[in-house]
């Protein structure tokens, strides 16, 4: 039987190799870089990576995700290799589960949609962080083509200005992952 997760695991799948290709990149001497996310700093962005992956995992986990998630105590040095364990840990759980739905305060959502808004939370992110580390690593083109059609359903105006920036605007032939980054508030 095929689980219910199945498209937000490979999407997940999909996202999490292409963060882990920006977290390689990381040297001890980038972790005070600012990053595209407004007054952080690559180490307060790992940290927050961090968080949502153990949000995530929780989601699978439980099927629950509770409103305040301990933030991630590691040493900053020590962070990218969390990172790369839980990044292995959740997708592991992701797929080998047949849960269907994940509950969030008082809402049901399935599976699914928390796996794909996970999918679009860990790209963007590792697109911050490789241009905190100076380097251009566009979202790979079809992840970032089903990751724009997705976005719009988990960043609304009410999300803006506090979770995210303005988008940025964008010519409709630009590239798929420069047009997600932009829609995200990030400056392609």
């Amino acid at each position: 039987m095929t689980s219910p997760l199945i498209g937000g695991a490979e999407l997940l799948e999909r996202a999490v190799g292409y963060t882990l290709g920006a977290l390689g990149l990381i040297t001890p001497e980038a972790l005070g870089r600012p990053t595209p996310c407004r007054s952080w700093d690559l180490a307060a962005l790992l940290r927050h990576m961090s968080d949502s992956l153990a949000a995530l995992h929780e989601a699978v986990d439980s099927g629950h995700v509770g409103l305040v998630i301990p933030s991630a105590g590691a040493d900053a040095a020590d962070l990218v290799t969390t990172l790369k364990d839980q990044a292995c840990q959740l997708l592991g759980a992701w797929t080998s589960t047949s849960r269907s739905t994940v509950s969030i305060a008082d809402r049901q959502l399935t599976g699914a949609i928390v796996g794909c808004a996970g999918a679009v939370e860990i790209t963007v992110h590792g697109w911050d962080v490789a241009r905190a580390c100076g380097v251009d690593r566009p979202v790979p083109e079809e992840l970032a083509e089903q990751l724009l059609q997705l976005a719009g359903l988990f960043v609304t105006d009410h999300d803006r200005p506090e979770r995210f920036a303005a988008p940025v605007p964008m010519s409709g032939a630009a590239q798929p992952g420069d047009r997600l980054v932009a829609f995200l508030g990030r400056i392609p």
